[in-house]
């Protein structure tokens, strides 16, 4: 069990990194503005600095482990990685996947056939919902898992 503090107080997860995949039906249906066959997923919420990346890994390229600075939110938009915890365990990432790194977590990031990602930091990103409240569990087709 990790307690994580943040300027509105210390929340525990028994876990960290988190693994979404983002399946449709996981979704809430947007109607608003005459939308169809469109769905959100909220993940996350935050506050303080915020910043949005792209970051290109080539083939085989590694960002080493280190403390990540904010709550980081990654996820592949083309190719496909990895990212790894503390424990060093490679949890592969595809699109329709993201993780979710908290501030201060050591983490390192790679890929062996090159990706590009998006990475938005927030100061104070807390998860919300099922990441929340997540597991060790291994990760079951299309649903959450660490």
């Amino acid at each position: 069990m990790a307690d994580i503090a943040s300027d509105s107080g210390t929340y525990s997860l028994k876990s960290i990194m988190r693994i979404l995949t983002f399946d449709a039906q996981l979704g809430q249906a947007i109607t608003e503005f005459e939308s169809r066959d469109a769905t959100a997923l909220e993940f996350g919420m935050g506050s303080g600095d915020a910043h949005a990346f792209f970051l290109r890994i080539e083939r085989g390229g590694i960002i080493g482990p280190h403390p990540a600075g904010f709550g980081q939110v990654f996820a592949p938009v083309q190719g496909s990685g990895w990212v790894a915890g503390a424990d060093g365990a490679r949890r592969e990432l595809r699109p329709g996947q993201a993780a979710l790194i908290a501030r201060g977590e050591m983490h390192s990031k790679g890929s062996e056939a090159g990706m590009t990602a998006l990475m938005v930091q927030v100061r104070e990103l807390m998860p919300v919902g099922s990441w929340a409240t997540l597991s060790n569990a291994p990760e079951a087709g299309g649903a959450i898992s660490t």
